[in-house]
């Protein structure tokens, strides 16, 4: 995956040496692909242990006990499915991920923060359809003003998104480190190239 997709919201493994386990849905999808879903290895383990995921694929590490050895999950899938929320929470990071972490004005990735389409001293209110991520220099140039006003224009039209949308989105955004065990299960339901 480009390296220019990169942005500071997406979480990164500082340490690949951590052995976090990706943890699947019931179905065998990601619970989340941004950020994508890891348990650290002493949860996955616990998990295991307890016998509420199944272990798909595991570490060549082993980690004793005083009476046996365990060798750390590195995919584990829940034995329960869970219902994503069908209406993601409005929070800055999904916003973000809405708008795949450019300025809907400029299209520009950094200095990213969010703008009212319609101010909110004209009335305008905080929600999915009318707040989009923009960059600094163009939230500094629109102001308080309307698109008409300022002779700005957006790339797409602000939408509540669904969060299938957002699981889509959030493929785009892969971490830093992808072990190769979990290489099968991230991209397995995604439209094969013709």
């Amino acid at each position: 995956m480009a390296t220019e997709f990169r942005t500071g919201f997406v979480r990164s493994l500082a340490n690949p040496r951590n052995h976090s386990a990706l943890v699947l849905n019931a179905d065998f999808r990601p619970l989340s692909y941004c950020p994508l879903s890891l348990w650290p290895w002493q949860t996955s383990l616990k998990a295991a242990i307890l016998d509420r995921v199944m272990v798909l694929s595991e570490y060549d590490r082993v980690v004793r006990s005083p009476s046996t050895e365990f060798r750390l999950p590195s995919v584990v899938a829940l034995r329960d499915f869970v219902r994503p929320n069908s209406k993601p929470a409005f929070t800055r990071f999904h916003l973000f991920l809405r708008d795949e972490f450019t300025c809907q004005y400029c299209g520009s990735a950094s200095e990213l923060t969010f703008d009212h389409v319609i101010p909110r001293s004209q009335g305008g209110r905080t929600t999915w359809t009318n707040v989009v991520t923009a960059c600094a220099p163009c939230n500094l140039n629109k102001g308080a003003r309307r698109l008409s006003e300022c002779g700005k224009t957006l790339r797409n039209k602000p939408v509540r998104p669904t969060s299938e949308q957002l699981l889509n989105a959030g493929r785009k955004f892969p971490p830093d480190y992808l072990h190769q065990s979990w290489m099968d299960f991230l991209y397995w339901d995604a439209e094969l190239d013709a």
